[in-house]
This record gives structure tokens, sequence and C-alpha cells, in this order.
């Protein structure tokens, strides 16, 4: 059983290449060739492998292939995938220490490793959570705890006699307008604040908010700062900002799902001046460690301030413990009690690879993401609509006729429509993969370069099967 899924998992990495990113596939056929009614008895297990490769495999994008660039999404490792099924087959149950002793210890020490590569104090804290959405969700329930206190908790968003205030930028994840939705404090009380011509948060106009909401009533909480966006890969000003967060007496978080672990890389480190000054960063180890879904992770400068928020004592998770390390649990900082052992393929990437070699390889996406945008400026049928941010490049397809040419709003709007037909056209071909985006208005094609098998050749690549989709839908 397990030899003939090792075999295949060896096969998939080394053809990944030759395969075509997207499924030529539908719903329906894939409902025909699935659909069976629940079994009485069972399948051999050679069965139903055969089952995964003639159906699941055809049927599945690639996101693993070195042209796929779309949206924030990493290719796995073979060491990792190893790691999943060690974790899978041990299947320990991370609450609390007593519940999963090595475990937890290698989480708490893979947390300290993250910890160091970001440049924290040894003080902070942190643990792992399904990914980025939750990991800001718990941020910002920490947040809120610390400025509302346990009336809220207890009673209610109405316990507390003044509207709450986050301040995001215009190019912040939705997750937090979501959190902000399911943690009470709504939508309407995100306020985003606009961003400067390479789409960083604008500091002078946060702190004009933040003025004008005080002097209205309401009660700013939390500025939440990107670390690579997830539209351009914008980092935002973070010492500025969390300068910001103490005088105004803000929680400061940082979102770096995306772009976080790019501090590993020499040539973007000075982007993160700052960022350990942060309340709480959340990141996401299954994007630029490269690890395989789900990953994601949360760090708090100070521990005992999210404790606050989620320690709530029932007789079933009661704690006997008297020895502290022993007496940990994990429920104590943040929702979860159940939860997979994510730390042991992280903390097996780490070992194998070391930190040396994964900030090389996140130089490299970072170099592939600059040629690219090099390319397109050097081309007479594209152009950049942003800035190159971390390895994120938008851009899109602009017929050499209407290069030299004003362009009224009517041809700003036929090349967009333009644009995203090429994009359908691209990713149905089935060589290189662009997801959009909208920039200033305008529609874009998106890469992201977040795979250590890509190489500069594969932007070049990328470039001529953008030209073949735009002479294919320009028929």
């Amino acid at each position: 059983m397990g030899t003939a899924a090792v075999e295949w998992a060896a096969a998939y990495a080394e053809s990944i290449r030759d395969l075509p990113i997207t499924p030529r596939t539908s719903a329906a056929e894939l409902k025909q060739r699935l659909t069976e009614p629940l079994p009485v008895d069972g399948r051999d297990f050679a069965d139903l492998l055969d089952v995964f490769r003639e159906v699941i495999v055809p049927g599945s994008r690639h996101n693993g292939h070195p042209r796929f660039f779309g949206y924030v999404s990493a290719p796995g490792t073979a060491v990792a995938a190893v790691a999943d099924f060690l974790a899978s087959a041990l299947n320990a149950n991370l609450p609390a220490w007593r519940s999963a002793p090595a475990p937890t210890e290698l989480e708490h020490l893979t947390i300290g490793w993250i910890k160091e590569a970001l440049g924290c104090d040894p003080s902070a804290g942190g643990l792992f959570t399904s990914g980025g959405s939750m990991a800001n969700f718990t941020a910002l329930a920490a947040a809120r705890h610390r400025h509302c206190g346990d009336a809220v908790a207890m009673h209610g968003a109405s316990a507390h006699p003044a509207p709450l205030r986050v301040y995001v930028s215009t190019e912040t994840h939705h997750s937090v307008h979501k959190a902000a939705a399911l943690l009470g404090i709504g939508r309407a009380n995100v306020r985003e604040i606009p961003v400067d011509a390479r789409f960083r948060m604008d500091v002078d106009a946060l702190v004009q908010a933040i003025e004008q909401d005080r002097a209205a009533g309401a009660e700013p909480f939390c500025v939440v700062a990107n670390a690579g966006t997830v539209v351009t890969g914008a980092v935002d000003p973070l010492r500025e900002i969390a300068g910001v967060a103490r005088r105004y007496g803000l929680w400061m978080h940082v979102d770096g799902c995306y772009g976080g672990f790019a501090r590993l890389a020499p040539s973007a480190r000075s982007l993160f001046e700052g960022v350990a000054e942060a309340d709480s960063i959340a990141l996401d180890p299954h994007k630029w460690l490269y690890l395989p879904a789900d990953c994601g992770c949360l760090i708090y400068r100070d521990p005992e301030a999210a404790r606050a928020a989620f320690r709530l004592d029932a007789d079933y998770t009661r704690v006997t413990e008297t020895e502290s390390a022993e007496a940990f649990a994990f429920w104590d900082y943040g929702p979860d009690l159940s939860r997979r052992f994510r730390a042991l393929k992280v903390w097996m990437l780490l070992a194998h690879a070391g930190s040396r070699a994964m900030g090389e390889a996140i130089e490299a996406n970072l170099d592939c993401a600059r040629h690219l945008g090099e390319l397109v400026d050097a081309s007479d049928d594209f152009e950049l609509v942003a800035p190159v941010g971390l390895s994120i490049v938008c851009f899109r397809y602009l017929p050499p006729a209407l290069r030299d040419e004003p362009r009224s709003e009517s041809d700003e709007q036929r090349l967009d429509r333009l644009n995203e037909r090429i994009m359908v056209a691209l990713q149905r071909a089935g060589s290189s993969y662009l997801s959009n985006a909208s920039v200033n208005g305008r529609f874009a094609l998106r890469g992201c370069v977040l795979n250590y098998r890509t190489t500069r050749r594969d932007m070049e690549i990328l470039l001529d099967d953008v030209r073949r989709a735009a002479e294919k839908v320009s028929d």
C-alpha cells in the first residue's frame, strides 16, 4: 500500500513540469466518473489508488508546476509530504502538552525558529493554525479582548459602549473584514486607509483617520499592516506604523501570510524592519516555506495578552499538571482544541534544508519576478500596471498599435476585456497560469512566483504563452 503510493508521488514530482496545469474536464464529467452509492462492502486499495491516478490526478490543477503563477500557492516538497504522511500515521492531537508531549515540544521549537527568522524577541510565543485566515481572526480576537476586557467576552459586542475601529489599507486581504464580521466588530468598522504609488499604507492618512474617529466618539483599537499584499506584493512601512500604534495605544497586527518569510532573502530583508515590533504576526508556512496545505502560524509578542482572550476552563479540560511547561495548553492561545501535528512538516523541512537554502530559494523567486518585470518593460506588447512587489508582477497585454497612442476610457475598457479573454485562454491552454487582479480600476494579469522549480526561462515561456493566447482571442 505505502510502496505504491510513494512510487506514484515520486513519479508525479519528476513529471510535473510536463503536465498541463489546468485539468481538461468538467463538473459533469467528474460527477459521472466519481458518483457511486455508499459502499456496503469494501474494495481493494489498489482499485482506490487507480481511481486516484486515473480520475483525481488528471482532474486536479497542478499547483506545483513551475509555471503556475496564480493566486499564492506553493508547490509542496518531498520531505514535507513525507512528514504529513508520518503525522497522519502517528495521529497526534495537540490541544495541550499532556495530550502530545513530544509533538508539543516540537511545535514550541519550530515556532522558536520562525521567531528567529523574523527577528522577534525570544519571549514571544505562538502556535500553528489552519491557515492565514484563522491566524488573522485569532489575532483580531486577542486585540479586541485587550481593548474591551471580559465584558464583551461575557455579554457580547453590545456590552461595549462605543463602536470599535480597525484600520487596514485598501490592499488588505478580505479575511480581516470577515474576521471583523464574525467577531461582532462589523465590516463597516474596518476603515480602509489609502495607499501610496507603491501600494503601501499612507501613514499620514492613518493618523488622520484615527484622530477623526476619536473625535467622533469611536474607539480605535487595532491597525493591520501588510508584509506582502495579495494583489501587488507591497510591504507597508512597518516601523512607522508601529510608532503610530504605540502613540495611540493600538494593537498592531502584521499580515505576513504571503510575504513574511521573504525576510529570509537578503535582498528583501530591509523591507521588514519593524515587523518584530508588532503585537501579532500572521504567517503561512504553506506559502513561502513551500509546504503542503494546510499550515498557518500566529506569533504573539506578549503571549499572556492572548491567553487572557482565550482561556476558558471546563471540567473536561482541567489541567492537573503542576510544572508550567507540562501544564501548557494551546487552547489558551486560540479557538481550537483538536489540532493536527502541523509542526512536524515545518520542522522536518527546515531541519532538512536549513534557513540558508530556504532564503536562496526565496531569493531566486524574487529574481524571477524582477526578470519578468524587466521583460515586460522591454517589450512593445506588454505594460506593467504596478511596481513589482516581492514576487508578484501585475501587467497586461497591450497591442503595439496602442502603445504610443493616447487612450480613452473606452480604449481602457476594451483592454480590460481583451486581457480577461487572454487570461481565460491562457489558463485553458495549460502551459502557463496567471490569475487576475484589479489595479487602479484596471484588469491586470497577475503572476506570483512561489515555486523553487521556477527558472528565469519560465518567465520567458510565460510571455510567449500570453502572446499565443492574445493571438487566439484576437482572431
